[in-house]
């Protein structure tokens, strides 16, 4: 059987290469006042097992738990019952190669706010376009 046939969505990915070193970037991913600049309020904390909160606005609270972490390369971290989320960092010529990758989607299952995966996807594919350039934009100014 295929992905699609089991239902599994593609992870939606974002990359870019950020005119900043890696350390800054580190910073503005793996710690509770960087991730709030660009992303979401929250309680992060970079330790293994964390579990944390992502304040999504009209949605809520968002159950988080931090699954890996690998500074400043790596960070990995479960949102709400079905998403992991994985910032991974690298070296580059230019500054730093950020990438996000956001899985755990599936056209059978439903968000715990009720809506399909399908739906959010798409919505959230566009909205983590906006957000990983603000995060370029507060590294690079």
């Amino acid at each position: 059987m295929s992905n699609e046939q089991q239902g599994i969505l593609a992870d939606v990915v974002k990359e870019v290469t950020i005119k900043a070193p890696i350390a800054k970037v580190w910073e503005a991913v793996a710690t509770a006042e960087g991730i709030a600049a660009w992303f979401m309020p929250n309680n992060f904390e970079p330790v293994l097992g964390h579990e944390f909160q992502l304040n999504a606005g009209p949605y809520g609270n968002s159950p988080c738990k931090v699954l890996e972490l690998a500074p400043p390369h790596r960070l990995v971290f479960s949102w709400d019952k079905d998403w992991t989320v994985t910032f991974q960092l690298e070296e580059a010529e230019e500054g730093t190669k950020f990438t996000l990758t956001h899985g755990g989607w599936n056209a059978d299952t439903a968000t715990a706010f009720g809506e399909k995966h399908s739906v959010v996807r798409e919505r959230m594919s566009g909205g983590w376009t906006g957000i990983v350039q603000k995060l370029v934009r507060i590294m690079e100014d």
